[in-house]
């Protein structure tokens, strides 16, 4: 277990900072677009170039989120819950979303496959966007260890040890 922790440590905090230079490069390329609208064209493939970056900074940063206990959570009627039925909500909650999330990455896997097969190339700057998604599909599987990480917590923790 202490090793999951560690090399899901290492790895969120490894796409967090990808998901960060990715951002810096995102403020960089709207400043300089914002810049140059004011004497000529704007930036060929701005709004492209936005799309495909937010998808990496918002993918990479789930992970990151789940293994920190960043996202929102509405417990309202799970905090009335008594203690098994909490951990009971906590294991199937892990274990469904964990599950969601390797699936997603597999079918994300599939598509780029598909796309890389085709040659589809983007509209605008005409650049091959499989490598994107297969990028996206990787923070959905890391997003999948933190959650089963968080789901072998819950199951220790139902066992008298861990939480």
């Amino acid at each position: 277990m202490d090793l999951l922790l560690r090399v899901n440590k290492f790895l969120n905090k490894l796409l967090t900072l990808a998901g960060g230079a990715v951002l810096v490069g995102m403020i960089i390329l709207t400043c300089a677009n914002i810049f140059i609208r004011q004497f000529t064209n704007p930036i060929p493939g701005t709004f492209e170039l936005m799309g495909y970056a937010g998808a990496l900074v918002a993918a990479f940063a789930l992970g990151y989120t789940q293994f920190t206990n960043g996202h929102i959570a509405v417990d309202i009627l799970v905090n009335a819950y008594p203690r098994p039925l909490k951990k009971l909500t906590a294991v199937l909650n892990h274990t469904v979303c964990c599950a969601f999330f390797a699936v997603t990455g597999w079918y994300m896997i599939q598509k780029a496959l598909t796309l890389k097969n085709t040659g589809e190339l983007s509209e605008t700057l005409r650049i091959i966007y499989y490598p994107f998604i297969l990028a996206v599909a990787f923070g959905f599987f890391i997003l999948a260890l933190a959650l089963l990480t968080d789901l072998l917590k819950a199951v220790q923790a139902g066992k008298g040890g861990g939480k």
